[in-house]
């Protein structure tokens, strides 16, 4: 009998500590001994021209969850901005029905500009910050209201992740 997939979809505005808290996840998982895998959606469809009216992004999520699966992965951490927003989508190019977390991490504007800039060296800083920002309100208009909301204000990543890894229940029955 094949085990039931289970994702957790981290989202959440530019600079909001995405994928320092989907490492932070992978690592504690890890460390406990939990079977996971961990997937950067961002890099599903980056290029240019954007390609996002192929729906690329689910087809390499699909391709690669199944490879995934037939090394017998069954719990998938998946970070993307718009992820929480296209649960459903997401979870057809999966596949196989899986039991879904979702996750929107917060931040206030001051938090997520000074991460970003602390990361965006080019000269790409301002548009990133604009997008962020945009996103942000986006994100809390449009978001399901089944969707968990965890701040990541001054907090540490560590106890953030720990958090979420609760909420998952995934240490629980590893």
């Amino acid at each position: 009998m094949t085990t039931r997939s289970e994702v957790l979809f981290l989202g959440g505005r530019s600079g909001v500590g995405k994928s320092s808290v989907g490492n932070e996840i992978h690592a504690q998982l890890s460390a406990a001994g939990v079977r996971h895998c961990l997937i950067e959606g961002d890099n599903l469809d980056l290029a240019f021209p954007p390609p996002w009216e192929h729906n690329l992004a689910e087809r390499n999520l699909a391709a690669m969850w199944t490879n995934y699966r037939a090394l017998g992965y069954h719990r998938l951490i998946y970070t993307n901005t718009v992820s929480v927003r296209t649960v459903e989508n997401l979870t057809a190019a999966m596949g196989d029905e899986p039991s879904v977390a979702a996750v929107l991490l917060t931040a206030d504007d001051a938090t997520a500009r000074a991460r970003l800039a602390r990361r965006e060296i080019g000269t790409t800083l301002d548009l990133h910050i604009e997008r962020s920002d945009r996103m942000a309100r986006e994100l809390e208009q449009t978001v399901a209201s089944w969707v968990h909301r965890v701040p990541t204000d001054a907090r540490p990543v560590a106890g953030i992740a720990q958090e979420i890894i609760t909420l998952t229940g995934w240490c629980a029955s590893a």
